[in-house]
């Protein structure tokens, strides 16, 4: 049969091929949207009218009311969070873009370096500078605490380089920096997300995923007070990446492919964190894999218990059907996670159940989610798939990347 394209089209006057439409304008915005990409092959369909082609070639439902908070023109952001009064963070970490700033005030919809430029410069002394920061989480205390990784363009970090720094939101001054020494930020660990408990210890604990490329896998537990520091987890087949995993994304295989005729499966172990509203387990999810686990707080905040007593508090809630990138949790013990392959974001219920709460052709690999007080889900969509490492050495992201928010009408967890 003879193939059908459009040809040419006007505000009143639709051609696809030999066949004409007067339709409007918001149809012909709807089929260039649609159909552009689609050839027709059915002459004698081509003569229905407008509402027979939409039924005949249906597209994917949209589910979730989107709300563009911010839009970022320059280097590809991952972590975003909201404080009390609505302020918002985001960060930039140093994998290759430039990044003239790591960590970020949005401000009328534009970032500006916080908490100042010259601290985000990475000259000088390592624990004195923000290097690449992946994370950025305010504490039920409202200060906020910056994830510094260390690891510019994953390189080996400097002393001084992976560390966790609160930020008094009150006066924007430094109050507090943990360095993560060697034993516990190893030098194949990747800092990537935290979550804070402040009801444990003299002045709360940190729960940090070590998401590292090549199986050094965990959880890191740090006391706030004392600035002390260990791991949990270590290797365990629940934060480690499950074998041969490969995503699909975009409808294509997800693999690393630096160069033409180079591929290998992603490997990134534990990386999105959250804290149920009881305050009695961590859930955690590696990237390369579709199963959630959770851990009990009470055996990861003790460091005098061995090994085996924190591994036999691991729940496995099995595979789920599809892999998250962030994670987060609300008062009405719900998880929300992120679904990398299909665009969205998914709620974990109470009862074990899944539901969709965003599903979203431009919520392109949705990183992390960030539950603020104003009843809102803010989420980062990056891209990260369409980086040249991912795609034979080419850069397939457009710009702008999206900072979106969902209503949820929940509050956050708040362990205080």
């Amino acid at each position: 049969p003879q193939t059908l394209i459009m040809k040419e089209y006007s505000m009143q006057l639709l051609t696809i091929g030999k066949c004409r439409w007067s339709v409007s304008a918001a149809y012909v915005s709807l089929l260039l949207t649609v159909f552009l990409p689609v050839t027709l092959v059915y002459p004698a369909r081509a003569q229905a009218d407008i509402s027979q082609m939409r039924s005949l070639y249906s597209t994917e439902k949209v589910i979730g009311e989107l709300e563009i908070v911010a839009t970022f023109n320059g280097p590809m952001p991952t972590g975003v969070t909201v404080s009390e009064s609505g302020r918002i963070f985001v960060n930039f970490p140093r994998w290759g873009d430039d990044v003239p700033f790591t960590v970020a005030e949005v401000v009328d919809g534009e970032a500006i370096p916080y908490p100042n430029l010259e601290i985000n410069t990475p000259n000088g002394i390592a624990a004195d500078r923000f290097l690449s920061v992946q994370s950025v989480v305010i504490a039920p205390n409202n200060l906020l605490w910056v994830l510094d990784t260390g690891r510019i363009e994953f390189e080996a970090p400097p002393e001084g380089g992976p560390k966790l720094v609160a930020i008094d939101l009150a006066t924007n001054n430094i109050v507090q920096t943990i360095e993560l020494p060697e034993t516990v930020a190893l030098p194949t660990t990747y800092l990537n997300d935290v979550r804070f408990d402040l009801r444990r210890g003299e002045a709360g604990m940190a729960y940090i995923t070590d998401s590292s490329f090549v199986g050094d896998n965990g959880i890191i537990v740090v006391d706030l007070a004392s600035g002390r520091s260990w791991r949990r987890l270590h290797q365990h087949v629940s934060t480690l990446p499950e074998p041969n995993f490969i995503p699909i994304v975009e409808g294509q295989a997800l693999l690393n492919r630096p160069e033409p005729g180079v591929a290998s499966p992603m490997t990134v172990g534990a990386d999105g964190i959250a804290l149920d509203a009881a305050g009695e387990r961590l859930f955690y999810r590696p990237l390369s894999g579709r199963r959630l686990y959770s851990v009990e707080l009470d055996a990861l905040s003790d460091e005098g218990i061995p090994d085996e007593s924190v591994v036999a508090t691991v729940e496995d809630y099995g595979d789920l059907g599809f892999a998250s990138d962030g994670l987060e949790a609300d008062a009405k013990g719900r998880i929300y996670l992120t679904n990398y392959e299909d665009n969205g974001i998914v709620v974990f219920q109470p009862d074990q159940t899944l539901e969709t709460l965003v599903h979203n052709p431009s919520a392109l690999w949705p990183d992390t989610l960030s539950l603020a007080q104003d009843g809102y889900l803010y989420f980062t969509a990056n891209q990260l798939h369409r980086q040249p490492g991912f795609n034979n050495g080419e850069d397939l992201r457009e710009k702008p990347y999206l900072l979106y928010r969902v209503r949820v009408s929940a509050n956050p967890v708040l362990l205080r």
